[in-house]
C-alpha cells in the first residue's frame, strides 16, 4: 500500500498531463535518427530483404510441412506432384485424384471421379514411412541450414544495432562536453549518463520495435489475412472484427502508458543521478559516518524507479490480458465453425488453386491445423502490434530526452571566422567585464583588470566573490554578459574555443587523478609531451623528488584517483600537468593549499622563474603565496575594489585588502592557540 501511494505521489510530482506524443512528433523523432542510421543503410536493407523473404518461405514451408504430416503421414493421402519431387519418390507416389489436383470437372464427372477415388488405393504402410523418413531428413536439414543461417543473421543484425547505437551515443556524448558550463551547473551529471547510456539505445528499439517489427507484423498479417480468406472470408472477417475493440483500447490507454514511462524514465535518472553521487563521494560519506542516511536516500530512489518500472510494465500485461481474452475467445469460436466443416467435408474457399502443392481442396485435418494456426497467429499478430504500439510510446518519450540534449545549443560558440591566438603574448585585459549564472543574480560587476607578460597576478577575495568565474571567463567556459576579455587587444569571442584552451593551462584545487602511470597523468592533457618535457615540469611543480623515490618512478602506477599519494603530492602533480602543456597562459586554483610553508616556497620560485615569458593567475587565501605576486586583486561582490602590490596595499588605513590580511591572520593565530 505505502508502494502504490509513493508511485501515485510521483506521477502527480512528475506530469498532471500525459505528454504529448502525436503521430506527426513521432515521424519527427524518428526522421532525426536518419543521420546516425545512414552510414548503415546497406546493411538495413539487406536485413529487410532477409527478413521478408524468410518470414514467406517459412510460412510456404509451414504449410506443405503440415499438409505433408498430418494428410500423407498420418491420414495416408496420396502426394501432390511438386511435394513427391521434393521428397524424390515416384509417380506411385502421385494422387490421380483430378479433385484433389485441382482440375474443373462436369458434374458428372465428379462422380466418375469419385468411384475412381474410391478404387485408388491410398499410401501403403511403407510408403507413408517413406514419406515420413524424408519429411524428417528434410526437417532435419532445414533445422541445421535454418539454425546456421539464423546464427549468422542475428550476429549480423547485432553488429548493425550496436553500430548504429554507437553512433547516436558518441554524438550525445560529444553534445555533452561541448555544452557550456551553465548546462551542467544545473543539471545532474547522472541525468546526462543516463540519457546518454540508456535513452540512445532506443534507436535500436526504434528500428526493431518502432520499424522492422511493425513492418514484418502488418506484414505477417496481410499475408495471415490472404491465407485465412483464403480458407473462408468469414474467418477474416471475423479477425477483422476482434481487431476493432483491440484498437479502440489502444486508443484509450496510450495517454497512461505515456505518463507510466516518463515517470519510469525520470525515475531511473535520478537513480543513476544519486549512484553516482554517492560513489564519487565515498569518503565523504564514510568520514561524516553518513551511510545509513545515504543508504535511505539511495533505497527510496531505488524503490521509486523499480515501482514506477513495475507500474509501467502491469499496465502492459493487463491490456495484453484483455486483448488475449478477445482473440481466445475468437479462436475458439473459429476452431468450432472448422469442426463443423470437417464433418461436412465442405471445400475451401480458394483450394484448388494451391492444390498443385498442398491437399487443401476440402475442409480436413491437415487444413484445420494450418487454418487454425493461421487465424490464432493472425490475432496474436494484433495483440504483437498493440504491445509494439505501447512500447513504441516508451521507446519515443526516451528518444525525446535522448534529443533533447542533441537540440540543446551551446551558449560559448566559435566565430565563423576565428582569429589565430596572439603569440607571442603581451597582456590579458579585462575590460568593463559583467557576468551572472542567471540574469537576477550578477557574479561579476564592471570588472576592469590588466596582466602582463611575466607576471604574477593574485585574485583574492571571499567565498562567492567571483574569483573562479573571473578565470572561467578568460577559459570562454561562459561569455561576459557585458564587456569584453581580450589577448593582445583580440577580443576572445573572436577565437576559436580549442584555440584558447589550446594556449591556457589551469591546475584545479580539485586534483584530478587516473588510475595509470605518474608520466601518463602529468601529460594527460598533452599527450604529444615527451619524457624529458615531464620530468622538467615535474620539477618546476617540485614533484621530482618523491616520484623517484616509487617503485618504478614517472612508471608507477597510481591507485583510483591517485588515493596511494598524499593530498600535497597530488596537488604538485597536477601543477606539473599544467606546466608540461606549456602554454603562454597559466591559471593556477589554489595551488598550494595542500602544500607545506617549505615547499610552497620553492614552487613559486620555480614558478616565478618558468613564467618569466608567461602570464600567470593565482586564486589563492594563503597569504603566503599573495605576497609574492607582482600585483594583487581584491574582489568584493563581483567588483576589483583595491589592485597592488602587497606592501603597497597593507598601506591603506581603511583597506579592504588589509582588513583581509588582518582577519586571515587572526584566524590563523587563534587556530594555531586553539591547537
Amino acid at each position: 500500500m505505502r508502494d502504490l501511494d509513493l508511485i501515485s505521489g510521483y506521477l502527480d510530482e512528475v506530469t498532471t498531463v500525459p505528454p504529448q506524443m502525436s503521430f506527426r512528433k513521432m515521424f519527427r523523432l524518428a526522421l532525426k535518427t536518419w543521420p546516425y542510421m545512414r552510414p548503415m543503410l546497406k546493411h538495413l536493407l539487406v536485413i529487410l530483404a532477409l527478413s521478408f523473404s524468410g518470414g514467406l518461405v517459412a510460412m510456404v514451408t509451414s504449410f506443405v510441412g503440415v499438409d505433408l504430416w498430418t494428410n500423407k503421414v498420418l491420414v495416408g493421402e496420396k502426394l501432390q506432384p511438386i511435394q513427391a519431387t521434393v521428397l524424390f519418390v515416384g509417380d506411385e507416389y502421385v494422387t490421380t485424384d483430378p479433385e484433389k489436383l485441382g482440375e474443373w470437372q462436369e458434374p458428372n464427372q465428379k462422380k466418375k471421379s469419385a468411384d475412381i477415388a474410391d478404387k485408388e488405393s491410398e499410401l501403403t504402410p511403407d510408403q507413408r514411412k517413406t514419406v515420413r523418413n524424408r519429411l524428417i531428413i528434410w526437417g532435419i536439414i532445414s533445422g541445421v541450414i535454418g539454425g546456421l543461417v539464423g546464427l549468422i543473421v542475428w550476429y549480423y543484425t547485432t553488429w548493425i544495432w550496436q553500430s548504429i547505437n554507437q553512433n547516436l551515443r558518441v554524438a550525445m556524448a560529444e553534445k555533452a562536453e561541448s555544452l557550456s558550463l551553465r548546462y551542467h551547473d544545473n543539471n545532474r551529471v547522472g541525468d546526462a549518463m543516463y540519457r546518454v547510456y540508456q535513452d540512445s539505445a532506443q534507436i535500436v528499439n526504434l528500428l526493431q520495435s518502432g520499424i522492422i517489427s511493425p513492418f514484418m507484423t502488418i506484414y505477417g498479417l496481410v499475408i495471415g489475412l490472404f491465407f485465412v480468406a483464403a480458407f473462408d472470408p468469414l474467418f477474416a472477417l471475423l479477425v477483422v472484427l476482434t481487431g476493432i475493440p483491440i484498437g479502440w483500447l489502444a486508443v484509450a490507454t496510450t495517454p497512461r502508458i505515456r505518463q507510466r514511462s516518463l515517470a519510469n524514465r525520470q525515475a531511473n535518472s535520478e537513480l543513476t543521478s544519486r549512484s553516482q553521487e554517492v560513489f564519487s563521494a565515498i569518503k565523504i560519506v564514510k568520514a561524516n559516518h553518513a551511510e545509513a542516511r545515504v543508504f535511505d536516500r539511495f533505497n527510496a530512489d531505488s524503490r521509486r524507479a523499480l515501482n514506477t518500472a513495475y507500474f509501467l510494465r502491469l499496465d502492459m500485461v493487463l491490456i495484453t490480458l484483455v486483448v488475449a481474452l478477445l482473440g481466445g475467445g475468437m479462436v475458439i469460436l473459429t476452431e468450432y465453425i472448422m469442426v463443423t466443416w470437417i464433418i461436412a467435408e465442405r471445400e475451401t474457399f480458394l483450394g484448388a488453386l494451391v492444390a498443385t502443392f498442398i491437399g487443401f481442396v476440402t475442409w480436413n485435418y491437415g487444413a484445420f491445423s494450418i487454418a487454425k494456426g493461421r487465424v490464432a497467429g493472425v490475432i496474436w499478430g494484433a495483440r504483437g502490434l498493440l504491445g509494439i504500439w505501447m512500447r513504441m510510446q516508451d521507446l519515443f518519450i526516451a528518444l525525446e530526452r535522448a534529443f533533447f540534449l542533441l537540440d540543446l545549443e551551446p551558449e560559448v560558440i566559435d566565430p565563423d571566422n576565428p582569429v589565430a591566438f596572439p603569440v607571442p603574448i603581451n597582456r590579458v585585459v579585462w575590460e568593463r567585464v559583467s557576468f551572472g549564472y542567471t540574469t537576477d543574480k550578477p557574479i561579476l560587476n564592471a570588472v576592469d583588470l590588466a596582466a602582463s607578460v611575466g607576471t604574477v597576478t593574485a585574485i583574492v577575495g571571499a567565498t562567492g566573490s567571483g574569483k573562479s568565474t573571473l578565470m572561467s571567463l578568460l577559459l570562454r567556459l561562459y561569455d561576459p554578459g557585458e564587456g569584453r576579455i581580450s589577448v593582445n587587444d583580440v577580443d576572445l569571442r573572436d577565437m576559436a574555443i580549442d584555440d584558447i584552451r589550446a594556449h591556457t593551462a589551469i591546475a584545479l584545487q580539485k586534483n584530478v587523478l587516473f588510475a595509470d602511470t605518474v608520466a601518463n597523468n602529468i601529460k594527460f592533457g598533452t599527450p604529444q609531451a615527451d619524457r624529458m618535457a615531464i620530468e622538467a615540469a615535474a620539477r618546476v611543480a617540485c614533484a621530482h623528488d618523491f616520484i623517484a623515490e616509487m617503485a618504478r618512478g614517472f612508471d608507477t602506477e597510481l591507485g583510483e584517483r591517485g588515493g596511494k599519494l598524499s593530498a600535497g603530492q597530488r596537488q604538485r602533480l597536477s601543477i606539473a600537468r599544467a606546466i608540461v602543456r606549456d602554454t603562454p597562459i597559466l591559471i593556477l586554483d589554489e595551488p598550494t593549499a595542500s602544500l607545506d610553508a617549505r615547499t610552497e616556497q620553492r614552487v613559486l620560485e620555480n614558478l616565478s622563474r618558468w613564467g618569466s615569458d608567461r602570464v600567470i593567475f593565482l586564486i589563492t587565501h594563503r597569504l603566503s603565496t599573495i605576497r609574492n605576486a607582482d600585483q594583487i586583486a581584491f574582489l568584493e561582490s563581483g567588483r576589483i575594489v583595491e589592485l597592488g602590490q602587497h606592501d603597497e596595499l597593507m598601506t591603506r588605513e581603511a583597506g579592504r585588502y588589509r582588513a583581509f590580511v588582518h582577519a586571515e591572520t587572526v584566524g590563523k593565530a587563534e587556530g594555531e592557540d586553539h591547537e
